[in-house]
């Protein structure tokens, strides 16, 4: 089988996509910046019968994260799925009048130049194996702009943008991209938007293939 690549990968969602993945047979990279949140991740998949490992890297720098993929490539196998859905910083989130041309540049570099990184990283691999899936989950200001949320609002939405221009020009060659549009917050139990439902949502939008977006529940709900 080959790899799932999650960037960004938490106890929360990364950790139930790992386990959704990990149960049809695929070997998981796990990305994040610390080691040790890291290691404990790969610990409970292995309890559970789960390949995986971790591979630490920072998403605004593109060498580490170059070198993550590269490394969970070789160790583990082709990367056959990317899912790009790392946690934005708190201050990314101030109002957008108080929000300068410096605050949006980390924002841009955390939404924009961190998925660019991943994506040209792992496309001559999907290339390879003839088809592939890159996933990039975000939250419900990248579809409508939040007055006191600038930063993740002007990222997403440029994130959005990149995503659905991948989507056109790669579907001919049979790489699926697509973006999972999560409206508030990731909440254990929610009949839509608890880990596991979300999971097995990826799940579906790898093997389905279906429209670029798609939304956990309504945007107004």
């Amino acid at each position: 089988m080959t790899t799932v690549a999650i960037i960004g990968a938490g106890p929360g969602l990364g950790l139930a996509t790992a386990r959704r993945f990990g149960r049809e047979g695929h070997d998981i990279a796990l990305i994040a910046r610390t080691p040790q949140h890291l290691d404990d991740l790969t610990a409970v998949l292995a309890k559970e019968g789960i390949r995986a490992q971790g591979f630490a890297a920072d998403v605004s720098d593109p060498d580490s994260l170059q070198a993550a993929l590269d490394a969970a490539a070789t160790l583990l196998g082709p990367i056959e799925v990317l899912q790009y859905s790392p946690l934005p910083h708190r201050d990314f989130m101030k109002p957008v009048l108080d929000t300068s041309s410096e605050d949006l540049a980390a924002p841009l570099a955390f939404s924009v130049h961190g998925p660019a990184t991943a994506v040209q990283q792992v496309l001559p691999g999907m290339r390879q194996l003839g088809h592939g899936t890159v996933v990039f989950v975000n939250g419900g200001t990248a579809v409508r702009p939040h007055p006191d949320r600038a930063g993740t609002s002007v990222a997403f939405a440029a994130e959005s943008a990149y995503g659905q221009l991948l989507h056109d020009a790669l579907q001919a060659e049979n790489i699926h991209v697509a973006q999972l549009i999560i409206p508030g917050a990731i909440t254990p139990g929610d009949p839509r938007k608890d880990p596991e439902v979300l999971a097995d949502t990826l799940w579906q939008l790898h093997t389905g293939r279906g429209p670029y977006r798609t939304f956990a529940e309504p945007l107004d709900a």
